[in-house]
């Protein structure tokens, strides 16, 4: 290599370290910018989840230290005193103090708690119609078949998460009502559903023993008409 070779060589260099000094100058707040914002957004996401962390630890704790009362009233009592944030804490709070209400011999508390969790808005469906399911269960004494099934026609609406067991239930008014016919056409529809769980098809089967139908031959037939 010659020496003015060399020498462009070396002022090219020179140059370029210039360049790149103008221009981390110039432009490098950004990246150090870029380096702050992403470390502090890590360090505020961990935050976040101690806070949510901590936060369900304590209400963990305040909601079996109510629990441990004696009497179901007291415990009732108790879990009304916890202090919850938004609906899904709201709602665990309610069931449990439907369960106590339950236990307490006051039926009609425990409908309107769990009543209150099915109307709760930003809650999740699955847990809303579980606690409709429940209250209609409970209420069931007090309550007409017609007025009960009103309430689980809500539940087996297509893709309700409950829909067979509010129909099964369907069924069981429907039989109190010495309504026989439309029982076996609402049991042979839930036998041919492919949802159908195995615990509910032995209670649906039984079901339909108990009304002098073959189970077997409903399930065949709902196929074949498939």
């Amino acid at each position: 290599m010659s020496q003015s070779d060399s020498f462009i060589d070396e002022v090219t260099e020179e140059v370029r370290r210039d360049r790149n000094f103008a221009l981390l100058k110039r432009y490098g707040w950004i990246a150090l910018l870029v380096v702050v914002v992403v470390v502090g957004a890590a360090a505020w996401n961990e935050y976040q989840k101690a806070t949510a962390r901590a936060e369900a630890e304590a209400l963990g704790d305040d909601l079996l230290s109510a629990l441990q009362q004696a009497d179901p009233a007291e415990r009732v009592t108790a879990l009304a005193a916890v202090e919850v944030t938004g609906p899904g804490q709201s709602a665990v709070r309610n069931m449990l103090q439907a369960g106590e209400a339950v236990e307490a011999g006051d039926t009609a508390a425990a409908v309107d708690r769990l009543m209150a969790v099915a109307e709760t808005e930003g809650l999740s469906r699955i847990y809303r119609d579980l606690a409709r399911f429940k209250a209609l269960g409970l209420s069931g004494p007090g309550t007409s078949p017609a007025d009960r099934r009103a309430g689980y026609e809500q539940l087996a609406a297509p893709g309700a998460p409950l829909r067979l067991m509010a129909l099964e239930q369907i069924a069981l008014t429907q039989i109190e009502e010495g309504d026989r016919d439309a029982a076996v056409a609402t049991l042979r529809g839930v036998l041919s559903d492919a949802e159908l769980t195995a615990g509910l098809r032995q209670r649906i089967s039984q079901l339909m023993v108990a009304l002098g139908e073959d189970p077997a031959g409903a399930e065949g037939a709902a196929t074949g008409d498939q």
